[in-house]
């Protein structure tokens, strides 16, 4: 004769086929609020990173413009030199990091034209609406405006506060 133990051990040896469906829908519905909470988040962060990156290239030109009386015309005239014991100089000046002077960093694509100003900053997400939801603008004034869109932002854009 099997005590109430041992029958009821018998007799459940496991989750049914049920419950565990019931498991997966439940963890599947978490994931569908969370993952895209957790994307916007990225996104944000990036956007920051994008900013300070900004920030970053405008305080590199007005150290570049103070070692060689003018602004740099591209962000690898404010990157390091290259490897090969170059020295620093107006063609390579180690102001910024080398993966910024590559004009990529954080999802972000960075160019530096040359105004009759001075010069003009922009950053672009490589996808847009993945990588981020607006587009950057900065230039000597070291004012950092934004648009929200993929069309890149302008001297005429909302400043960034």
């Amino acid at each position: 004769m099997l005590s109430r133990f041992e029958h009821r051990r018998r007799t459940q040896r496991g989750f049914s086929l049920i419950e565990l469906l019931i498991v997966i829908a439940i963890i599947l519905i978490i994931l569908s609020i969370a993952l895209p909470q957790m994307s916007k988040s990225r996104m944000n962060a990036q956007e920051m990173a994008a900013v300070a990156e900004m920030s970053t290239i405008n305080k590199a030109e007005v150290q570049y413009y103070s070692q060689f009386g003018q602004y740099a015309t591209s962000l690898s005239q404010l990157g390091p030199p290259p490897s090969g014991g170059a020295a620093e100089g107006p063609q390579a000046a180690g102001l910024i990091p080398g993966g910024l002077a590559s004009g990529a960093s954080g999802g972000y694509n960075f160019t530096i034209t040359q105004s009759a100003q001075g010069y003009a900053v922009s950053a672009v997400p490589k996808v847009f609406n993945s990588t981020g939801r607006r587009t950057f603008y900065s230039d000597q004034s070291n004012v950092t405006r934004q648009n929200w869109g993929q069309d890149p932002a302008t001297p005429n854009s909302p400043e960034l506060k």
